[in-house]
């Protein structure tokens, strides 16, 4: 399926355009798969039935590209990557950056590639198809590393059959303590580790950074609606002998009591290529 631009008049894509490749047929969208715009022209290649692109993943690379937009990274890893929107997003927000996605599931490391090569991006941008937590020793430290993790422990709840979904929401690869162990190993230091957490695990976010050497810097709830509980939350670590305080900003309201988006989450939206 090929999706149709939802843009309203007088919106223009912003940021460097998409290279299309001259051959095309490896990429084009395949009977279950459909092909949606994600940041300004850029696209991402979703399954109609797994695992698709989130709030939490716009959400993750918009904190990471705030916190590194004064020097753009030259290196950028994303753990478990999936079907790769952090890295796009921030591909597309850095034109010269070089990035990484590890990601363990074959069927969404595919994705990610063919998605790569949609937007002309191979050349700086790769997917390694492997466990994160398997890295060991990293020789390249990364001025950004980024990862959003499943939400769950195995046996908190049903899980679905359907294709890529269960290891996305459900911890079978660990959590954010393995998230916080992988990231601290790659992490140049002072640079920041963003990710996200499902607001009711957050109790587990300092303990994990403390764990693995790193120590929480920023620190923000996400409001789905006004009136309701925080939806999850996101945050940033460095390690813990870079000299920075902790900084929580309000909490950001995605809707309003009618449905409609905030001004504020409509901006948010704006600043990585969405129609706002």
């Amino acid at each position: 399926m090929l999706r149709a631009a939802r843009r309203p008049p007088g919106w223009f894509a912003l940021g460097p355009p998409p290279r299309l490749p001259d051959d095309l047929e490896e990429l084009w969208p395949r009977a279950d798969e459909d092909l949606c715009w994600l940041a300004g022209n850029w696209r991402l290649l979703q399954r109609l039935d797994g695992h698709r692109t989130s709030l939490d993943d716009l959400l993750t690379a918009h904190l990471a590209a705030s916190l590194v937009a004064d020097r753009p990274p030259a290196h950028c890893l994303d753990l478990g990557c999936g079907i790769g929107s952090v890295l796009l997003f921030l591909a597309w927000r850095f034109p010269t950056t070089r990035l990484v996605g590890v990601e363990a599931q074959e069927v969404s490391a595919g994705l990610a590639r063919r998605s790569l090569a949609w937007n002309g991006i191979t050349a700086r941008a790769e997917i390694q198809v492997r466990d994160f937590r398997e890295l060991g020793a990293i020789e390249t430290t990364f001025d950004l590393v980024t990862g959003t993790p499943p939400y769950f422990p195995v046996g908190a709840g049903p899980e679905s059959e359907r294709v890529q979904r269960a290891p996305c929401r459900f911890e079978h690869r660990g959590g954010i303590e393995a998230y916080c162990a992988a990231a601290a190993l790659g992490l140049a230091h002072g640079a920041p580790f963003v990710a996200c957490e499902a607001w009711n695990q957050r109790e587990r976010v300092e303990p994990a950074a403390r764990a693995a050497g790193l120590r929480l810097v920023r620190w923000r709830e996400i409001v789905p609606r006004t009136g309701k509980e925080p939806l999850l939350c996101i945050f940033a670590m460095r390690h813990a002998d870079a000299a920075a305080p902790l900084l929580v900003d309000s909490p950001l309201v995605v809707r309003d009591e009618k449905g409609r988006r905030t001004e504020e989450f409509a901006a948010l939206r704006a600043a990585m290529g969405m129609p706002a």
